[in-house]
């Protein structure tokens, strides 16, 4: 399919340049398909940065803000509100949590997540444990303390120099982490399934030998489960595939949670959250009736086991159809990585120049760290969708070989 630009937008002169944005516009989603403005139709591979995680327009979720929209939108946490009572019922009684706290987005789940930590050692009269031990390659979101906690040079430069309480750890160098766990440790904090940063896995026999570092030193281990949480991997949450030997003491989670509207959480047991008293935290916007009623809804849909069952079967599917995308063209993809319906595939060619391939087969894709694109389909996808996908992704390939076929040496 060749490019379609009748609907590129202008760029507009009044946003902040730090997004460097396709050249597309949509109008309106329906399921797995985004459409421009002209009806040129787009199969939907990223969900938003697996954020659609029920694909677009659910009519469950749709009603939802419909009617709550009707009837309440915000009052503030003052009030008691009951759906943030529901929903936070629904998050700890399908997680190890006992409370939850509600905010906007991912990041200021993280946020709360590390005041938590550090105010539970505090409380036990430790003040001096305030270290959050991350690894390369995470990504925890763009607030300050974020973009300290993952541990990533790029996402740091020119904001200063570094926050104390942060010490950056190697992905998967289980000793190494041993050696930096001490007096001043206070959290672990690590993404079960990496997205941003490659779509690495820890393996469930990792994830276990970290439980037991922490719970041998009394440090608290942190989940961020934002992007591969909520079903993503076949299960509601991917700490789960250890089958009950590494459940975190805290964990954030964002992205499926309000299915495109914002909704954020921190989960925590009761003992980890015991520092966090009347005034030591609180959101204005966060957990409101709107953002409440929608998040309500989707956990509903997210956590019923057709589901999880289905995102398990089209996720084999596709990753085993892309190991045969491997096999055949070895000079464009070279390892496939993640985890469910998280799937990493790293390039020999340019990533971002993929992603374009892919856009000019009507395919979206997303980026990633260490030169990968990430197949975030919403979990809705049917098997039908994914071999379009598999069809459309080998399109990119062969155009990703052909580029570099007339590539002119340097």
């Amino acid at each position: 399919m060749a490019e379609t630009t009748a609907t590129a937008p202008v760029p507009s002169d009044h946003i902040m340049g730090v997004y460097a944005r396709a050249p597309l516009a949509f109008e309106r989603g329906e399921g797995s398909r985004l459409y421009t403005a002209d009806g040129e139709a787009y199969l939907d591979c990223m969900a938003g940065i697996a954020v659609t995680a029920l694909g677009h327009g659910h009519p469950k979720l749709v009603q939802a803000v419909k009617d709550q929209a009707e009837q309440l939108w915000h009052t503030s946490n003052i009030f008691r509100i009951p759906n943030q009572e529901k929903l936070a019922k629904l998050l700890t009684d399908n997680t190890f949590a006992d409370v939850c706290f509600f905010t906007n987005s991912g990041a200021e789940a993280i946020e709360c997540a590390i005041k938590t930590a550090r105010k539970y050692h505090w409380s036990k009269g430790h003040a001096e444990r305030i270290d959050i031990i991350g690894f390369d390659g995470s990504f925890h979101g763009r607030t300050i303390a974020a973009i300290f906690a993952a541990n990533n040079p790029s996402y740091v430069e020119g904001f200063g120099p570094p926050l104390p309480g942060f010490v950056g750890a190697k992905f998967g160098d289980i000793e190494g982490l041993r050696e930096l766990v001490g007096p001043t440790t206070a959290a672990i904090l690590l993404e079960p399934v990496q997205g941003e940063g490659g779509a690495r896995s820890w393996t469930e026999q990792q994830l276990k030998e970290i439980r037991q570092l922490c719970d041998e030193t009394g440090t608290l281990l942190i989940y961020d489960e934002i992007q591969c949480g909520l079903g993503r991997t076949g299960r509601l949450f991917a700490y789960e595939w250890a089958d009950g030997q590494a459940d975190p003491d805290i964990m954030a989670v964002a992205k499926a949670l309000g299915g495109g509207f914002p909704v954020g959480a921190c989960l925590a047991t009761a003992e980890a959250a015991s520092g966090m008293t009347p005034g030591s935290h609180g959101s204005t916007y966060g957990g409101n009736p709107l953002a409440m009623a929608v998040g309500v809804a989707s956990v509903e849909e997210l956590a019923k086991p057709e589901l999880l069952a289905h995102v398990r079967e089209v996720a084999g599917y596709l990753t085993q159809q892309i190991a045969g995308l491997k096999d055949r063209y070895p000079d464009v993809v070279v390892d496939i990585r993640g985890k469910g319906l998280l799937i990493g595939v790293k390039l020999a060619t340019p990533n971002r120049e993929f992603m374009q391939h892919a856009r000019d087969q009507h395919l979206l894709i997303a980026g990633g760290g260490d030169n990968c694109v990430r197949l975030l389909p919403p979990l809705t996808l049917s098997l039908d969708e994914a071999r379009e996908a598999i069809e459309r992704l080998e399109g990119a390939c062969q155009a990703a070989r052909a580029k570099a076929a007339t590539a002119v040496p340097a």
